[in-house]
């Protein structure tokens, strides 16, 4: 079987792209000829997803983008794996070379701006169906900007998309709040278990007293960053003890975060924050590796929110709103605690933070419940089920005809 794995990009921009790292080699070690189709080699100051030597690589953005298409026909492939495109003429002209098959890693064609979040009055998951009354909600709840112009054109976008999910063979997934979300659309779906990456070691504790909490992920409104810090105050005057916060990642609310963390550190004794920019794999890994608690406040409904289970390998439970696909892998009193989201509060959170510390023994317990249940997302299990996805729908061998 060959198959062509298709993305927006060849750099490690977030969480696809780590998928994309991990699964090319995994496929090859599988027996499959592999090919990677992309549109662009960018941004620069990402590293490079890396695939091996021997993997035909097609990239529009050098090629152009139709000679990369012809380019791919020529290499036969008998699938495509798409895990997301920008342009939706590029993805409708691949999808005439071979059988396809979608990864969905977020909310394309189900949302005008893609977040499935109100902003307005407060910031909360939306669950509606996606359709033409979304545009009466458009302005008076948030849901992607002020702009007349804009609205209509990301309307026409997302309703595009959702008709070209529906000619994809398949649809795969990481979550089963995805695949409702299929459902609710009118489109089948498969949940396979994700892989995560992780080099894990555990947790290694520092002796002095500190509780260390640790945010991976990009600094913008919806990762609720800014909720976190206005949690940390309310976090301390519970626990009694010093705290250091640490945020990995960049993004554009990151200088309105620095802000309101200085501003809370100068009122609030035995507290420290620190933002370490953008980290490779085995940085982020460290920071695991010496932190207590991962917090994730997004206030979006997350697809998956991959980060959770590459900390449970690393034996790190985590603090989250729930919301979206958070707790199909953060179990209640097991992997950790999850905090209210309707609206997702700083308060709540600062109590969901607390519970999962201020008792050794329940601790050490949630740290053994998360190893357990990072067993479950490895590429060992999601391989089979993926080959198997792939080979139902790919196009027969001219002998097989």
């Amino acid at each position: 079987m060959r198959v062509a794995v298709v993305n927006w990009t060849s750099r490690r921009v977030g969480g696809i792209e780590e998928y994309v790292c991990m699964v090319i080699p995994a496929l090859q070690r599988a027996g499959i000829d592999v090919a990677f189709w992309h549109e662009l080699d960018a941004p620069a100051d990402r590293a490079p997803v890396g695939q091996p030597d021997d993997v035909a690589d097609f990239c529009a953005a050098d090629m152009g983008a139709g000679k990369a298409i012809a380019a791919l026909r020529a290499w036969n492939p008998d699938v495509l794996y798409v895990q997301g495109l920008r342009d939706l003429r590029a993805e409708a002209k691949l999808l005439q070379i071979a059988p396809a098959v979608f990864f969905l890693h977020t909310y394309v064609g189900t949302c005008i701006s893609g977040s499935k979040t109100w902003t307005r009055p407060t910031a909360v998951p939306c669950a509606r169906t996606f359709g033409w009354p979304c545009l009466v909600h458009f302005f008076p709840h948030g849901c992607g900007g002020n702009s007349p112009v804009t609205m209509w054109r990301l309307y026409q976008e997302q309703s595009a998309r959702l008709r070209m999910l529906g000619r994809y063979q398949a649809i795969l997934t990481h979550t089963d709040h995805m695949r409702r979300e299929m459902t609710k659309h009118g489109l089948a779906s498969q949940v396979l278990p994700f892989p995560v990456g992780a080099h894990a070691r555990g947790v290694q504790r520092l002796e002095d007293g500190a509780w260390r909490l640790l945010f991976v992920g990009r600094m913008q409104f919806l990762k609720g960053g800014q909720v976190l810090i206005d949690a940390i105050s309310e976090v301390i005057a519970a626990a009694r003890r010093p705290m250091r916060v640490m945020l990995a990642g960049d993004g554009p609310d990151r200088a309105k975060w620095e802000a309101r963390a200085r501003a809370v550190e100068r009122t609030t004794s035995n507290l420290t924050f620190e933002f370490t920019g953008w980290l490779s794999q085995d940085d982020v890994g460290a920071l695991m590796n010496n932190s207590d608690l991962l917090v994730v406040p997004s206030v979006w409904p997350e697809p998956f929110g991959t980060v959770g289970p590459v900390a449970a390998q690393h034996g790190l439970p985590a603090a989250a709103f729930d919301v979206g696909g958070i707790s199909e892998w953060l179990v209640e009193g097991v992997t950790g605690h999850l905090a209210p989201a309707n609206p997702p509060a700083a308060a709540g959170l600062a109590r969901a933070i607390v519970r999962c510390l201020e008792d050794p023994v329940h601790y050490t317990n949630l740290r053994h419940g998360a190893q357990e249940m990072a067993a479950r997302f490895t590429m060992e299990r999601h391989l089979p089920q993926l080959i198997a996805a792939l080979q139902q729908v790919a196009a027969p061998a001219p002998d097989a005809v």
